[in-house]
């Protein structure tokens, strides 16, 4: 076999090991039992939001044009 038809099976066969590996670990995250913070150990606070823009009328806009 030639130097080329090596390397490709190399690359190939370290590709299959490290999607092998990937799988593995995602099953052991997913494997987890996740549970969800409790509210009191969730640190927000209300956000009041208030629009100050002055908007500006169509009769204006269009008197800057003229």
């Amino acid at each position: 076999m030639n130097r080329s038809k090596i390397v490709a099976i190399v690359t190939g066969a370290i590709s299959i090991l490290l999607a092998i590996a990937y799988l593995i670990i995602v099953q052991i995250l997913d494997y987890r039992d996740m549970q969800p913070a409790p509210i009191s150990q969730i640190n927000s606070t209300p956000l009041v939001m208030t629009d100050t823009t002055q908007y500006i009328s169509v009769d204006k806009m269009l008197s800057w044009v003229e």
